[in-house]
């Protein structure tokens, strides 16, 4: 009878100990409900930085990438086309602009010229850095341009055109153009041309 007792006692002191959710497993964290709480679900910022965020940035889209991306693409401009189609050194005929968000977007913009040499370009494309590749968002066909980015978000591109009595070397006027993404293309806002000496 005695051992009969003594393991009763057992049972209801180790019932006293235990944590209401059944057979308890040394080494496991107890669960008390279904639902995770906020320190279990992951964020971005928990994240170390060894392991975060690897999504492509302009500063890993190389100029080769872009120039078989143009000449993948249809909508393309014929001549930009022509310069990539005859270039065998990528640097000689693209350059890096500055990296920009016009569009809102996770996936920042890269500018790069379109150019013969280093000094004169015929313009540029946007191409934004997606896990798939770079991708052409917008494209200007303009002499000697240079664009940047607006406070307001917008692209500002400046360029250079000759007016009636210009000499062959030297295009007096600047034109400065405003293009604004609605969502899905780049859209032009405002120009003005500036009469230079």
């Amino acid at each position: 009878m005695l051992p009969a007792v003594l393991a009763v006692v057992a049972l209801m002191l180790g019932a006293g100990c235990a944590n209401g959710g059944g057979l308890r497993v040394e080494g496991a964290e107890p669960t008390t409900s279904a639902a995770p709480t906020p320190s279990a679900t992951p964020s971005r910022r928990s994240i170390a930085p060894e392991q975060g965020d690897r999504r492509p940035t302009p500063a890993t889209v190389s100029l080769a990438q872009v120039r078989l991306k143009l000449l993948a693409d249809k909508k393309l401009e014929p001549f930009f086309r022509t310069l990539l189609d005859t270039c065998i050194v990528v640097e000689r005929c693209m350059s890096r602009g500055p990296t920009v968000n016009v569009i809102r977007s996770a996936y920042p913009q890269l500018v790069v010229y379109i150019h013969v040499d280093n000094t004169f370009n015929y313009g540029a494309v946007l191409m934004a850095a997606e896990p798939t590749g770079p991708r052409r968002i917008w494209g200007l066909r303009a002499d000697q341009t240079k664009i940047s980015a607006s406070q307001n978000g917008d692209l500002v591109v400046e360029s250079k055109h000759f007016a009636l009595n210009d000499k062959a070397c030297c295009p007096s006027v600047t034109r400065v153009q405003i293009f604004r993404w609605n969502g899905r293309q780049m859209n032009l806002v405002s120009s003005q041309d500036q009469k230079g000496d």
